[in-house]
């Protein structure tokens, strides 16, 4: 994947409405630390792991100061369905107009059974409280994402 964003770069504001249709701003979040997860899709193996790995570990992670908060460019609707069924507890951005996805760089070309599309890339951006991008893992491990953050920490 090619993240021309890096560790020291200001991150990208935005603002987009989460599952329950209120609009969310990455300013709303000044003063916190932000684990920003991008994932290709709501309800599929990869990134329900991904997703549930987060919920599992999100009381740890809010005691060290950390918002979670979800993107993928599914709607408010797919995204609500996937909070409801895995009862998860965060923030899930509804990247619609993709973009968030392409502020961030993960909108890539993909390859799959040799057809080219283009997709999100999975990514994790952790921002500290001044917005500015401390950590980017690009290499996310779908069923340990949120304890691949816990060990960067």
């Amino acid at each position: 994947m090619a993240t021309e964003l890096k560790a020291g770069d200001k991150a990208p504001n935005f603002t987009a409405n989460d599952q329950n249709g209120a609009p969310v701003s990455l300013g709303d979040f000044k003063g916190k630390k932000v684990i920003l997860y991008f994932y290709p899709k709501d309800d599929t193996p990869g990134c329900t792991a991904e997703s549930c790995s987060f919920k599992d570990n999100y009381q740890s992670l809010l005691s060290q100061g950390f918002e979670v908060i979800g993107v993928s460019v599914d709607d408010e609707k797919s995204h609500k369905k996937f909070e409801t069924k895995y009862q998860l507890p965060f923030t899930l951005i509804a990247d619609t107009d993709h973009s968030i996805v392409e502020a961030y760089n993960v909108w890539v070309e993909k390859n799959m059974y040799g057809k080219k599309y283009m997709g999100t890339a999975r990514a994790t951006f952790i921002i500290n409280g001044d917005g500015i991008i401390d950590k980017v893992i690009e290499k996310v491990d779908t069923k340990n994402s949120s304890q691949q953050v816990l060990d960067l920490l």
